[in-house]
């Protein structure tokens, strides 16, 4: 008989720092990595690239993965579902600890790869292994890895089946149960469904969004949302910015294609809007319009406000960071005056974004949104659809794949506890086949 242990390293007590191990005997594959951003935001000018992995696991940034030494068994794999940062944003402090290839699909490869260049600390020289949708990776002959397409706030998502002697256990996180995707394919059901059929030893799935009621709407309603607002703006003469996650491809392709039926440039701004933009145009996720501009070092931002504002900012449409409120982002940076883009009255600011539900961040929110309806501003908020599964979304995954053992990740004990108890309507117990974790935690199956 094979062993099989589900070990909690990050995650479990937190929306962030995802990490999760499944040993099968000694062997162990490791699943995402990730970075609790709130936790560096706390402290001023915290530039992560050069700081020590210890430092950040005692302030809570990164997984503590002191724990995978007391499990014993050997990394051979790291697995990474997608390319959002609180699942590949700890790989530069904590791949080079473990001799095993890095496995993406193919745009959160690259995304991996340029984590791994920005670092200054350590020397990252994992391989990174590009394995597409629907493929599959022998990681010994015993062990194998498929990804699985499935649907989220970033392309090229993935959910990852670990194929053991003892059948196959599902890391199903951050996921969306989308039938019609703009960007992409819709979810791989059917092998869902195969899988399901075959049986599945033990599932592990965010609970992010497990206490939202109903269904996730698609992508597609966010298109329309955003189109609806933006030419609905139209009807005076104003300027008007918008700001949304960089990571979101599919949202800003929408907005890129609402800002050519309002004949306005789009102009996106920002590093990451720049990094992430760029990455899925080479990889030809989406293409460009000729008059498109992109400005991502500061310098060059700073230039591009000034010559918005001087052109006038009716022939523009500014796509910004900034959506959360973060200290250093562009649209905090214009609230607090510091741009030659002045907020004036009348002007239309959108928020194609939710607020993350940690009280830092709302904090910061409030404190933006506040400085911009003082210089007049008019919001428009939330014009936005989640990424993430709500209630019956993980009713008809659950049902869909039927695992044997589930265990929600991605979340706090409220999350879990929601995710609990729509377990227990699909007929699961608690302590005996869904189960609550805690990081640092392993569980045998």
């Amino acid at each position: 008989m094979t062993e099989i242990g589900i070990i909690a390293v990050g995650g479990y007590n937190e929306m962030g720092k995802n990490m999760t191990g499944i040993r099968i005997d000694n062997d162990i594959i490791v699943l995402d990595m990730g970075l609790q951003l709130d936790r560096v935001q706390i402290h001023e000018d915290v530039e992560i690239d050069k700081m020590h992995s210890m430092d950040l696991i005692k302030m809570g940034a990164i997984p503590d993965d002191t724990v995978m030494k007391e499990v014993g068994g050997t990394v051979k794999a790291i697995v990474c579902t997608h390319g959002h940062l609180d699942h590949i944003g700890a790989i530069p402090k904590l791949a080079h600890r473990y001799k095993a290839p890095i496995i993406a699909t193919p745009y959160t490869a690259e995304l991996v790869k340029h984590e791994i260049s920005d670092e200054r600390k350590f020397h990252v020289n994992n391989e990174v292994i590009s394995l597409k949708l629907g493929g599959r990776y022998n990681v010994t002959p015993d062990i194998q890895i498929e990804f699985i397409r499935i649907q989220h706030s970033i392309v090229d998502s993935a959910f990852a089946a670990i194929h053991t002697p003892e059948g196959v256990v599902l890391y199903a996180s951050d996921f969306k149960l989308d039938r019609t995707p703009t960007l992409g394919e819709a979810p791989d059901f059917q092998r869902l469904r195969k899988l399901g059929n075959e049986g599945v030893k033990a599932m592990i799935t965010e609970s992010t969004n497990a206490g939202h009621s109903g269904k996730t709407p698609s992508e597609q309603i966010a298109k329309d949302l955003v189109r609806d607002v933006l030419l609905g703006t139209e009807e005076t003469d104003s300027g008007i910015v918008i700001t949304t996650f960089s990571s979101h491809v599919a949202r800003i392709n929408a907005i890129i294609q609402a800002a050519k039926e309002m004949d306005r440039i789009p102009v996106l701004l920002g590093r990451s809007m720049e990094r992430y933009l760029s990455i899925a145009k080479n990889m030809n996720y989406i293409k460009f319009p000729q008059n498109l501009e992109v400005h991502g070092s500061r310098n060059a931002v700073d230039k591009a406000l000034k010559r918005i504002a001087g052109d006038g900012k009716k022939k523009y449409l500014p796509i910004i960071t900034g959506h959360q409120g973060e200290p250093d982002s562009i649209l905090t940076r214009i609230a607090n005056g510091e741009t030659h883009f002045r907020i004036e009255s009348g002007d239309k600011v959108i928020f194609s974004a939710n607020a993350i539900p940690n009280p830092m961040t709302l904090a910061n929110r409030y404190a933006l949104e506040t400085k911009l309806k003082m210089a007049g501003a008019r919001i428009y908020d939330n014009v936005h659809v989640s990424g993430h599964a709500s209630r019956e979304d993980h009713w008809e995954l659950l049902r869909m794949v039927n695992p044997e053992q589930v265990v929600p990740s991605h979340g706090n004990m409220t999350m879990h506890a929601s995710y609990v108890e729509m377990a227990e309507d699909a007929g699961y117990v608690f302590g005996d086949t869904v189960h609550i974790m805690r990081n640092g935690e392993e569980m045998l199956l």
